[in-house]
């Protein structure tokens, strides 16, 4: 049903396109002289029909878009193709005989304004659509003897029926301007060679179609062992890093609210301290400690526990299993705070009912509690799945990604994909290949996100829980 929903609505957008085509000649047919020349000149059907400021401003849009794409929009689009083809270095000069510095081309800075003129020309094409709209509609209004807004009428419905828009058209923007359009240029970068060896200027990079996809699932034997090790330590660790911290916060939230426990803001306060100390100083404390020669290792040796320093962050086994207890130290306090709510609003009622039968504690956690706890938190639950695979600070700030292995490519064997991708930009400068990492995990994390939530009862038992 899903599925057939989505199609339905993909069917629909489509059907809406070629209406709103077709409509476009239809208007231009049945429309005035005026409205005609508002299909050349943005904003000539509202300036000659007494919206003056929404004219001018449509026509500044159109005259702007005409000089960018004249003095560089034309030049940049152009040159997606190749990307540059003349790289910076010296050349001989006939008439002067000598060698001089030959200025290049950028093909980041190509790739980026291309992307970047392409943005701004389908931004272009909406306005246009808008403005012969607009020039339709008013010579509707005109001929049907009806009002038509004035900019100070469109001001005050900015201010009051569509309020909405006002204070959503800024974080739209810099949704679009930050977010979209490095996510659009990141994605594109998967698909050149742009790496340490094609630097531009002076040594371009230019489109390989599929290739590093190719290279990293099977192509290139030292990538592919590499992401795919990477992938199974990736999935172990946020497994292990959001189930063991729910599982755990929820009997350390039932354990406080347990009848009988007396000072129970005093333990929430003990445990929610290790939300109040900022991560990063946790995390280097005990980086710190548990090396070979830290304060734990010097402690127990002294004690004569253990008769050698115990390798939690140099033996690969070792430093896995470490970096899932420390992080319990640190997500367990929050499972905790959300939970305790949650408790409190289990109704008194099911625990009674399920004692008179005969319930046991355990009986009564896997009956009532963690079914009521799955459903409500479920969102969370998500949400600190995909966190966890992209936790960038526990495993950077605790091991580096270490211990090094010569058998993983620019990576150490407790390395995230994540933390790969970052040793990828910053110290091999490979961007395609982090690239094409980035887009790996996306789309894992969205089939996962999306298969999850949609198999769980929040969604198939919507407003029917009790």
């Amino acid at each position: 049903m899903k599925l057939q929903s989505f199609f339905k609505k993909l069917s629909d957008a489509v059907s809406g396109f070629f209406a709103a085509c077709a409509n476009y000649f239809v208007h231009f047919k049945k429309g005035d002289i005026i409205t005609k020349i508002s299909y050349f000149i943005m904003g000539f059907g509202c300036f000659c029909r007494k919206q003056v400021v929404k004219g001018l401003a449509y026509l500044a849009i159109q005259l702007g878009y005409i000089y960018f794409m004249i003095t560089s929009g034309v030049y940049y689009i152009s040159m997606l193709s190749t990307l540059g083809t003349m790289q910076q270095g010296e050349v001989w000069d006939e008439a002067l005989q000598i060698y001089r510095i030959q200025t290049g081309h950028n093909s980041m800075l190509l790739l980026l304004f291309g992307v970047f003129s392409i943005f701004l020309t389908i931004l272009f094409i909406a306005f246009y659509f808008m403005s012969v709209s607009r020039a339709y509609k008013n010579q509707l209004l005109m001929e049907q003897g009806k009002h038509i807004n004035s900019f100070k009428d469109d001001v005050r419905d900015l201010l009051d029926s569509k309020y909405h828009i006002t204070v959503l058209s800024i974080p739209v923007i810099l949704t679009v301007a930050f977010t979209i359009l490095p996510l659009i240029f990141m994605i594109l970068m998967a698909f050149t060679n742009f790496d340490q060896t094609h630097q531009p200027p002076g040594n371009l990079f230019t489109w390989i179609g599929t290739s590093n996809f190719s290279k990293i699932l099977y192509q290139n034997p030292r990538w592919s062992s590499t992401f795919f090790k990477l992938l199974f330590w990736t999935i172990i660790w946020a497994f292990f890093a959001t189930f063991l911290n729910y599982i755990l916060g929820i009997m350390l939230a039932i354990m406080i609210n347990k009848k009988g426990i007396r000072i129970k803001s005093f333990w929430r306060t003990i445990f929610v301290t290790t939300i109040a100390i900022p991560q990063f100083v946790s995390l280097l404390l005990m980086s710190r400690m548990l090396l070979d020669n830290g304060a734990l290792n010097n402690l127990l040796l002294n004690l004569g526990i253990i008769k050698e320093a115990i390798p939690f962050l140099t033996n690969p086994n070792v430093a896995k299993v470490t970096v899932i207890i420390v992080n319990l130290w640190v997500g367990i306090p929050y499972t905790m705070l959300i939970t305790s709510g949650i408790l409190m609003n289990i109704p008194e009622d099911l625990y009674e009912a399920s004692r008179i039968d005969g319930a046991t504690p355990v009986k009564q956690f896997f009956a009532i509690t963690l079914p009521y706890m799955l459903h409500v938190t479920t969102p969370y639950l998500i949400t600190q799945f995909v966190g966890n695979i992209n936790n960038f600070n526990v495993i950077f700030l605790l091991t580096g990604g270490g211990p090094q292995s010569l058998n993983l490519y620019q990576a150490g064997e407790t390395d995230l994909l994540v933390t790969w991708l970052y040793k990828l930009t910053t110290q091999e400068q490979n961007y395609a290949l982090a690239s094409t990492i980035g887009i790996v995990i996306f789309m894992l994390l969205s089939s996962i996100s999306l298969i999850t939530y949609n198999m769980t009862s929040a969604v198939k038992e919507e407003d029917t829980f009790s």
